[in-house]
């Protein structure tokens, strides 16, 4: 029989997978991206532009290089996109790097531009992501994610699984859903859906206490799913079944609420997604609208964007939301595969129209 490490073929493939391990340690992803050919603003011209549509996120790939062409010629592998199959949930840290909770892959993408690095973040062995619904980074790029079978994981910024959190105090963890990180108190702050309950929780895993319980009353839930902290310390909750967005302080004393039931503008039908940006506009994606509304504060209406379908600045089944300081909104639409990106006028909602 021919040994092929002797011959020059087998000389050329010793080189080649050399040179695939050697590339394959350096290898680096792009986002993959797509525009609309015209601009999109809401409201629509003429009007005063106050969210334009920036672009559509669908996934990552990785850049060909000398390392991934031989890969294809010697292992038969070929270049494909890492695309999204079900992202509900997403969160981008000062640093500028996104994570991407996709529960079609069981997986957190997390992306990290400085680098042009790419993970598809699992937990361990012993500990697997099955459903992962939320996503939040804290001041340090460490990331917190929830699992809707019942745990929080944790990672660091380079990937790597810290802890999992499978209690809060004596109980189990039930549903986490929505997650938010206080860089005041140096807390998390999870939603847990089947107990109608916000946990809070500190950096490294402890429990803190936990505020809610079933009811209508101001500091009582409905099945509630999302969560976001506004840049002035407000804890946001989509209250989804009694129809509202509820307010709370960082120790879990309700501040108000707004919201009801109903199929007009500023009403709610399956609120999902929430966020609050620095002028205190608060971001409610609604999954039966397959829109965004803006409210102020006080629960004024101020603005839909979106409507049902396939097409930019579309959705379909939206769910999770986040904005940045910078004033991008980003919005997962679930069943079109991808997270819709929007930048926001800043101050637009003290202007006139």
């Amino acid at each position: 029989m021919m040994q092929i490490r002797d011959s020059p073929a087998g000389a050329l493939f010793s080189l080649c997978v050399a040179l695939v391990c050697a590339a394959g340690c350096s290898a680096s992803w792009t986002p993959t991206t797509a525009q609309p050919v015209a601009a999109l603003q809401w409201p629509y011209l003429p009007a005063a532009a106050k969210v334009t549509y920036d672009h559509a996120l669908t996934g990552l790939a990785r850049n060909r290089s000398v390392g991934t062409v031989l890969e294809s010629v010697v292992f038969g592998k070929s270049q494909t996109s890492d695309g999204f199959v079900l992202p509900v949930a997403v969160a981008a840290a000062k640093d500028g790097r996104i994570a991407v909770a996709d529960m079609g892959r069981g997986c957190v993408h997390l992306y990290i531009p400085s680098a042009s690095r790419y993970l598809c973040l699992a937990g361990s062995e012993t500990a697997r992501i099955t459903s992962p619904v939320g996503v939040a980074f804290d001041e340090d790029s460490r990331l917190y994610v929830t699992d809707s079978v019942g745990r929080v994981f944790a990672f660091d910024a380079e990937g790597e699984l810290r802890f999992v959190i499978s209690k809060a105090g004596p109980q189990a963890l039930q549903r986490p859903t929505g997650i938010a990180y206080s860089p005041t108190r140096k807390a998390l702050y999870v939603v847990d859906t089947l107990a109608h309950t916000v946990h809070s929780f500190s950096s490294d895993g402890a429990f803190l206490f936990s505020f809610g319980g079933r009811g209508t009353g101001a500091a009582e839930f409905n099945f509630p799913t999302h969560l976001a902290r506004s840049p002035s310390g407000e804890l946001y909750v989509t209250d989804s079944l009694n129809f509202r967005v509820s307010i709370f302080d960082e120790s879990g004393q309700p501040l108000g609420s707004f919201g009801h039931h109903g199929d007009g503008s500023g009403d709610f039908a399956m609120s999902k997604g929430v966020a609050v940006d620095r002028n205190g506009v608060v971001y409610v994606v609604d999954a039966l609208f397959d829109n965004v509304q803006l409210f102020d504060r006080s629960g004024n209406f101020l603005l839909t964007v979106g409507a049902r379908g396939s097409g930019f600045g579309e959705f379909w089944l939206p769910s999770g939301a986040f904005i940045s300081e910078h004033g991008e909104l980003y919005v997962c639409d679930t069943y079109n595969h991808r997270v819709q990106v929007f930048r926001v006028m800043s101050g637009y909602a003290n202007r006139a129209a």
